[in-house]
Formats: structure tokens, sequence, C-alpha cells
């Protein structure tokens, strides 16, 4: 009896295992962020931000080198024409000038015992002539190293502003080693970068307002005066400066600025996709289509610019169609895939 007990329970335990393992699964689709394909214009809003930099700034250095003892200025410093601004050690250079010193009284005093003698007919004109060369060549090298000897001084040659310092005291320079950056305080500009898309757009001489982020909400008045031909190779983008006249006490090197240049008429449509929406395969950009059946397929594009609106697309892509606007390398090709609407 008890035998015929545990038979059943066997039984019974045997159906409730098979039933688990035929019991189907529920497959659980990945949301994504989704989006329409739709055709845009370009506003003609042309906005940049910048930095505002001297129009004449350059790197100061010694003629020669040696040891730096003194700096007197600092980053920021606003320092006059003839102001010092670095010493280099003058030890050597003294000695050197003294030994030229010498060396030209030395001559001076044969040039004119000789000058004595050939007016008394004891030597020849060949020997007068050869001590007065002696002579000028000691004066020029008494001159070369008075010279020298005072370009262990770094002065300033005009007004400005110390935009950064390059070295610290102690330090052992080379000849014409960059030792401050110095900026003329004499006209202002705003280093700004033109994108490919714009370049066209953009000519030597266009106007533009200039906002300064200080909060008192005027503007000023600038011209581009400046515009590279030739692209930056990282970036992609074009260096230009807008020149304006700042007024005093308002405007300082370094500050941020927002450069608008006048509204154009709207360019011809372009199909903007989101930068999310972008997936990087190598040096070939793709975008994730979705079909009808919410399934995802990787095709490649062609972009012809990045903005900060998005990434402009001239092949590949149709106005109208779907794609995953964001978290793009989580995919898989043939995904399937469940809808989620983003913002356009």
């Amino acid at each position: 009896m008890r035998s015929i007990f545990f038979l059943v329970i066997l039984t019974l335990s045997l159906t409730a295992c098979g039933s688990k393992a035929s019991a189907p699964t529920v497959q659980t689709l990945r949301p994504a962020l989704t989006r329409l394909v739709s055709v845009s214009g370009h506003t003609g809003d042309f906005r940049y931000s910048g930095e505002i930099r001297s129009r004449h700034e350059v790197n100061l250095g010694f003629r020669i080198g040696g040891k730096l003892i003194e700096r007197r200025v600092v980053a920021g410093s606003v320092v006059k024409a003839g102001q010092v601004l670095a010493r280099l050690d003058a030890t050597d250079t003294s000695l050197q000038v003294n030994s030229a010193q010498a060396q030209y009284q030395l001559a001076k005093s044969e040039a004119e015992r000789y000058r004595e003698l050939r007016s008394k007919g004891f030597v020849s004109q060949g020997a007068l002539d050869a001590k007065e060369a002696s002579l000028a060549a000691a004066l020029t090298q008494a001159g070369l190293t008075s010279n020298q000897s005072g370009y262990t001084i770094l002065r300033a040659e005009h007004d400005g502003v110390i935009a950064a310092t390059l070295v610290e005291e102690g330090q052992v320079l080379s000849s014409g080693q960059a030792v401050l950056r110095f900026a003329q305080a004499d006209e202002f500009e705003v280093a700004i970068e033109i994108p490919e898309s714009d370049f066209s757009l953009r000519h030597v001489g266009d106007i533009a307002s200039i906002e300064f982020l200080t909060g008192e909400g005027e503007s000023l008045v600038g011209r581009l005066r400046e515009l590279s031909l030739s692209a930056d190779p990282v970036s992609r983008t074009y260096a230009a400066r807008v020149s304006f006249s700042p007024k005093r006490g308002r405007v300082a090197l370094g500050m941020t600025a927002r450069v608008c240049f006048d509204k154009g008429e709207p360019s011809s449509s372009e199909l903007i996709i989101p930068l999310t929406a972008v997936y990087q395969k190598g040096t070939q950009a793709a975008v994730w289509v979705v079909t009808a059946d919410h399934r995802v397929n990787l095709r490649p594009v062609e972009v012809a610019a990045y903005r900060e609106e998005g990434a402009v697309i001239v092949r590949g892509l149709a106005a109208g169609e779907r794609i995953v606007s964001a978290g793009v390398h989580r995919l898989s090709a043939g995904e399937q895939i469940q809808l989620v609407e983003s913002a356009q």
C-alpha cells in the first residue's frame, strides 16, 4: 500500500515539472528613443562664442641666454612702455664688458703712440694702418659687449598687459626663449571659430554685434577683420577675428563674448538629425533606421556638417523615415525595439 502511494506522488511531480518546462517565455523588448526625420531650413541666426584677445599679442624673450634672477610681473599686470619686466644674471656680461674696454684702451694707446712715431718717420704707414684697424676692431667689440650687457634686462616696448608668464625665477634660459606673453592694450578682438557650414556666408568686413557675459546687457559693434582659409585639422572649423573698440574698464583679456552676425535669408531645406543619433563606425557615419515591424537596421549616411542643433545629412536618409535618436551603441542589427517618441 505504501509503495502505491509513493508511485502516485512521483507521477504527479514529474507531470508538474513537464508543465513548467513547456511554459512559453515572454520576450521583453528594449525601449528606445526614436523620431521621424524632418526637413528644416537654416534660420540664418549666426551666433558664435569666443574669447577676448589683443590684436597684437607676442611672446617676449631675452636676446641672449642666461639665468633668470628676477621677474617683476605676473599674469594680468598692466605695464607701461620702458618698464623693466625681468632680468638675467649679468655677471658674465659685465666681465665681458670690462675685458672689451681694456682691449679698447690698449688699442687706443697703441694707435696714438704709432701716430706720433709716424709723424717723426720712425714707423711705416703700413704699421700705423694695422694699429688703426686694431683700434676699430676693439671699439666694435666694446660696443657689442655693451649691447649684450643691456640685453640682460627685458623691457616693455609698448603699454599693455601681461597675458601669461612662461618661466620662473632661477631657470636657465636659452637665447630667444619665450618668457612672457605680452598683449598690447590698443585694440581688442574676439577670437571665434566658424564651422564649415557657415564659411561661405562669412566675409571679411561683415558687421557683427558683440555681447559680453557680464550681465550688463549692452553690446558693442564689431567687424570681421580676419578669416582663415585653412580649416583646423581636428575641429574642422575656420579661425576668425572680430575687432572692436573696447570701453575703458569694461573689457578684459580672456573674457567670454558672444558674436552675432546679421541674419541672412534662410538657406535651402536640410535634413538635420540629433548628434546622439549618429553611430560612428570607424570613419563611416551611420544611423539606426526603424522598420515597419519595429526592427532596426544600421544604414550608412553622409554627414555634410556638424552643428549645435545637429548633424546635416546629405545622403543615405529621407524625410519621413524613423530613426533611433539615442542609445545607438546598445543596439544590434535586426533587433526589435519598443518605440519611445522623443521631442522633435
